[in-house]
């Protein structure tokens, strides 16, 4: 079964086509990178599996289940099971690295003694432990990105979204990072979708890349694939 499956999918806002007839399905532990330009519609995509928004025409289904169809989330985001790294991060900046990782798994309802648990183990993983006490502010730029992920992987989402989350980095970070989510969904096992304009993170993530331009999708293949497509 497809964990995720996006069937003839199109949005606008107002008059302006955002995605036209958009398909494609993911499987259980695979890597796949949305790669194309500013306003081709991959953000779009993450925003109509996340559940914030509804197409306006085809669904959108989760492990078999339509979640979405025109005009209607049938399914809310806290339902889901879709972890989301945004490009911004959207910390919040008035809790701790462990009340942003705390603050997903409380609303969920998981005890205290498992909460503390996985958070521990998360923060070991991603190389924070002992930051548990301080606050986005008093965190390198690389460490905050850590913080938003570890925060949405604590959850054990059935699929993580990642929203451009390394694009303000320098480069050796950038790298680094690159190869700590490489080594995390080695270790984990987790579904990810990642969206990058970037030919460089695309082709060092993914094990498939969907290349969009203007909303549609103009290639789902190998990286192989999509490097000789892009170089032609």
């Amino acid at each position: 079964m497809k964990l995720v499956a996006l069937q003839s999918v199109s949005k606008h806002y107002g008059p302006q086509p955002v995605l036209q007839q958009v398909s494609f399905a993911i499987e259980p532990g695979e890597r796949v990178v949305v790669l194309g330009p500013s306003g081709c519609g991959k953000t779009t995509v993450l925003r109509l599996i996340a559940g914030f928004e509804a197409p306006d025409a085809g669904q959108l289904l989760l492990a078999g289940r339509t979640v979405s169809g025109p005009g209607r989330i049938l399914v809310p985001p806290e339902a889901r099971n879709v972890g989301m790294v945004f490009q911004d991060l959207a910390l919040w900046p008035h809790l701790t690295v462990h009340g942003n990782l705390e603050f997903g798994l409380k609303a969920r309802h998981v005890p205290r003694a498992e909460r503390e648990r996985r958070i521990h183990e998360m923060l070991e993983r991603v190389g924070l432990s002992g930051l548990e006490a301080r606050r986005p502010a008093e965190l390198s730029g690389g460490q905050q990105q850590r913080v938003a992920l570890a925060r949405a992987l604590v959850l054990a989402p059935r699929v993580l979204l990642m929203d451009e989350p390394l694009s303000s980095l320098d480069l050796d970070l950038n790298l680094r990072l690159r190869q700590e989510i490489l080594a995390l969904h080695e270790a984990l096992g987790f579904t990810l979708l990642y969206v990058t304009h970037d030919r460089d993170e695309a082709f060092d993530i993914a094990s498939r890349v969907i290349l969009m331009r203007r909303g549609r999708v103009m290639l789902d293949g190998t990286v192989a694939e999509a490097q000789q497509a892009l170089a032609r």
